[in-house]
């Protein structure tokens, strides 16, 4: 059985301190481990098709779950139980991610867009639909301020969080870029393509295009 994810994340009680790990599968659940003893705590069931991404919030207490059945799920790590699904999107959920403060969760799908969501309402703030095919990854900034998206289009789009609009497309790779990622301080964005290459892009949250390096 395919696990497509692994993430670690904080404990049941505190902030995020590596002690639960969160596997997500193509057997339709999530997995939550014990880090230090190695052993299951809970298998998370509910979706209806198979686990594409997992990610816990900044303080540990809130797992998201993106799935082939159009939807993510947020679970409550305390007590273990689902806390709401989030419907809207139209096809597979490729990714999830928290903004730094916990606030807001983005998710990339398959039907070419990126949503936004409230985390504390459960309601969708937004939905993005600037890329022209499936969107792999998302990211954010540290600094909250910015996200970034990739997506099969071959292009990196950088997003302002506040006014929800596009501030640049990076458009460099020669096919389909499957993963974002910002350096801690926020200044470096890296993509990485189908293409065999990573790209670095300089400046990534300024308001002018940034510079990019092979």
């Amino acid at each position: 059985m395919r696990i497509w994810i692994l993430i670690a994340s904080g404990g049941r009680h505190n902030g995020p301190d590596g002690r639960i790990l969160a596997s997500a599968s193509a057997d339709k659940t999530v997995k939550l481990w014990d880090v230090q003893s190695q052993t299951e705590i809970k298998t998370l069931e509910g979706h209806a098709d198979p686990l594409r991404s997992v990610a816990f919030s900044p303080d540990g207490r809130t797992l998201a779950s993106g799935s082939d059945d159009k939807t993510v799920k947020l679970w409550d790590v305390l007590s273990l139980k689902e806390i709401k699904t989030l419907e809207g999107h139209k096809d597979g959920v490729n990714a999830v991610a928290f903004s730094p403060d916990g606030s807001t969760l983005a998710s990339a799908c398959d039907d070419n867009t990126i949503k936004l969501w409230d985390v504390e309402s459960r309601k969708e703030i937004k939905t993005l639909e600037r890329h022209k095919a499936e969107v792999w990854s998302v990211a954010f900034s540290p600094d909250g301020k910015a996200f970034a998206s990739a997506s099969r289009d071959k292009t990196v789009r950088l997003w302002n969080l506040q006014t929800l609009k596009e501030i640049a497309t990076f458009d460099a790779h020669k096919y389909s870029v499957r993963s974002v990622a910002f350096s801690p301080d926020g200044r470096t964005l890296a993509s990485a393509s189908d293409d065999k290459t990573v790209k670095l892009w300089f400046g990534a949250t300024d308001d002018e295009i940034a510079r990019q390096t092979n």
